[in-house]
């Protein structure tokens, strides 16, 4: 059975909440459900961004998500580069 746009949804914000890094590439959100495909995936993740519950974070040469307040605890700093 297919998971409801509420439930990828809290799916990879656990998955932001619990990893080990506090920066996340996209294609880590892929196994919160493997029967979506990457672009729609994408836009769950781009849409949480929009919500205010995840947050784009560019190392320079690749931009990757992020929980705010996990980037703020780790830099120490407002988050935005």
């Amino acid at each position: 059975m297919a998971m409801s746009l509420e439930e990828v949804e809290a799916a990879i914000i656990a998955k932001a909440n619990k990893s080990p890094k506090p920066q996340l590439y996209i294609k880590d959100f892929y196994k919160c459900d493997s029967e979506r495909k990457p672009r729609e995936i994408k836009n769950i993740a781009n849409k949480l961004v929009t919500k205010g519950e995840l947050m784009f974070w560019s190392s320079g040469s690749t931009t990757m998500y992020a929980r705010p307040d996990r980037i703020k605890n780790e830099e120490g700093d407002s988050g935005v580069n």
